[in-house]
């Protein structure tokens, strides 16, 4: 059988090189955001690098139980006592498109709307109201925009001053403003989402559209180890119970 390929770690007895780093020189000099960002980037970060990753990290890594990664894990682990790691899974299992991985999406959207500007020669914000108007005959939603809970969400602001006072608010930062512009005149106003967030961020530091949803799960982990953690220390073995109500056929009398 031919060996397996791989340019991220190599191990042998008694050294491990992570994308050439010695980890043992990384546990002493380096902090997880910085092997995170190492891992998926091949580099080490720069200090602006490291606080922004850090902070889109931090903003993903829980949204209380009733998110449905959370709430799927805390169902998993009311009804199976016997493996963390099936209902920590079990909440991986819930991210899609619809719910942590619209930040891929977004950033595919962010890819094509600065490609079309370049190649057309027009303004960023004339390509996204372009945009806007192709998803709406075609009767698709833009992704990294709305949400549930917050008319506006209290962190992707944190998230973009950040940028803005590091120097890393590029051309996706100005293209998802340019969007949320755009759906504001053709549609209606609507927040940034923390998808929209972290998928600008991550287009301008240069990672790949699928790191939008990497990303997230490496954060949400976080908080699904947490809300497991705490189903098992304070619920009984079962309290969760669905309402649901029939309207299906009626019996068939006997």
């Amino acid at each position: 059988m031919d060996a397996w390929r791989t340019a991220l770690v190599h191990a042998r007895d008694g050294h491990i090189w992570v994308r050439g780093h010695n980890v043992a020189t990384l546990m002493r000099t380096a902090t997880f955001t910085d092997t995170i960002f190492l891992l998926h980037r091949g580099c080490l970060p720069d200090a602006r690098e490291r606080r922004l990753l850090d902070a889109i990290l931090t903003s993903s890594a829980d949204h209380g139980p009733g998110a449905p990664s959370c709430a799927t894990a805390r169902l998993a682990a009311s009804g199976n006592r016997q493996s963390l790691s099936a209902a920590i899974a079990a909440g991986v299992l819930a991210i899609g498109n619809e719910h942590g991985g619209a930040g891929e999406l977004c950033m595919h959207v962010i890819a094509d709307g600065i490609a079309r500007a370049n190649a057309r020669g027009q303004s960023v914000q004339t390509a996204a109201e372009e945009m806007v108007a192709d998803a709406r005959r075609e009767g698709k939603r833009l992704p990294g925009l709305g949400h549930r809970v917050h008319s506006v969400d209290p962190r992707v602001e944190v998230l973009f001053a950040l940028a803005r006072q590091d120097g890393r608010d590029g051309d996706g930062v100005t293209f998802i403003r340019a969007l949320q512009a755009a759906v504001a005149t053709a549609v209606k106003p609507m927040p940034i989402n923390i998808d929209g967030a972290l998928a600008a961020l991550l287009f301008d530091l240069g990672f790949p559209p699928e790191a939008g949803k990497l990303l997230f799960i490496i954060a949400r982990v976080a908080g699904l180890t947490a809300e497991v953690a705490e189903e098992y220390a304070r619920e009984k073995p079962m309290r969760i119970r669905i309402p649901v109500e029939y309207d299906g056929v009626p019996p068939v009398a006997e």
